[in-house]
């Protein structure tokens, strides 16, 4: 147990890190940590580095196994399974796509049009900017493992829950017609060999990490704002704990944003350490990655708007749900 611990807070929570930015800041900025210039400044460095690290790390794995998995050859996997194993399925094919929503949807559009089951189409669509093993990650290198994996568990549900009503309301009516008329195209996959596999990974780090930079700056940067700079009774007064509306303003506030779990994470640090209830904040990152308006923008191209509304309702109540639940229950998850 102590040689677990050990590894989780040098390698997930890089505390050497910690220790090495704290020295920089103090040793030669001459600035004292527990102030808020160098509070600050010691939280985006350590926390831009510790995220880049990671994720660099993260993407590169995932996209050496994903290397394996092609769009034609998941399609011809899930298309074995009815039902809400196809569902379950299809949501966990989610979590190992290390793409943001609007990366997303023409996967989505892939699968849609190859013949998969609509409901089937859109758990892959909620779960793959909601949760992905990278998030798993990065949550437990921030908070800890449990509340990391009650979010992917959580997220899940939602996945597999919001495609399974879909998949029962029979909706497939409300999707554009040109989703239908532009099938996949069965090629048989070109044998790569370990060389093509980790050339591929490493340019799906460049291109991803390309995509979210700015996004990880700002999300850190209003991180160190909040956890420095703004007094936590001005943030209890709009989102503590006792807060009834809480988890609703969380919601509805992330919706317009555009950003990814890596994003989000610094402020969801930084809220937590200002006293803002666990739930609150985890809705706050899932609306944000799984609801914000460009993704919404884009697939109202591909989906009509009844379809659309549907998403949209059915994503909204279970995020807002799960915060009500964390809430009242996330004490349990953190020690």
């Amino acid at each position: 147990m102590h040689i677990f611990e050990w590894l989780n807070s040098q390698l997930l929570k890089m505390e050497w890190l910690s220790n090495l930015v704290r020295y920089l800041v103090e040793q030669v900025f001459g600035l004292d940590v527990q102030s808020r210039l160098g509070g600050s400044i010691h939280f985006f460095i350590y926390d831009v580095i510790k995220i880049f690290i990671l994720l660099s790390v993260l993407i590169f794995t995932i996209s050496y196994v994903q290397s394996f998995f092609p769009p034609e050859r998941t399609k011809k996997i899930l298309g074995r399974f009815s039902g809400i194993t196809a569902n379950i399925l299809g949501a966990l094919l989610g979590t190992i796509t290390p793409f943001c929503s609007c990366s997303s949807i023409p996967l989505f559009i892939g699968f849609t049009s190859a013949g998969l089951p609509l409901g089937v189409t859109f758990s892959f669509l909620i779960s793959s900017p909601l949760v992905d093993l990278a998030s798993i990650i990065l949550l437990a290198s921030i908070f800890n493992w449990r509340i990391a994996l009650a979010y992917v568990v959580v997220g899940l549900v939602i996945a597999v829950v919001g495609g399974t009503i879909i998949g029962k309301a029979k909706l497939e009516k409300y999707v554009e017609s040109f989703v239908y008329s532009n099938p996949m195209m069965e090629i048989e996959q070109e044998k790569l060999t370990v060389k093509d596999r980790l050339e591929y990974s490493k340019c799906q780090v460049q291109d991803i990490v390309k995509k979210v930079w700015l996004y990880i700056l700002l999300g850190v940067g209003i991180g160190a704002a909040i956890h420095n700079w703004i007094p936590e009774n001005i943030i209890s007064a709009v989102l503590g704990q006792d807060k009834w509306y809480s988890v609703l303003i969380a919601t509805m506030t992330g919706v317009p944003m555009y950003a990814d779990i890596f994003g989000t994470l610094p402020i969801a640090e930084a809220l937590v350490y200002k006293g803002v209830g666990l739930g609150t904040v985890l809705s706050f990152m899932m609306a944000v990655t799984a609801l914000s308006l460009p993704s919404l923008i884009m697939l109202k191209r591909v989906v009509k708007t009844r379809l659309l509304a549907v998403f949209f309702t059915i994503v909204t109540g279970g995020i807002i749900i799960m915060g009500y639940a964390f809430n009242a229950f996330g004490y349990l998850l953190i020690k």
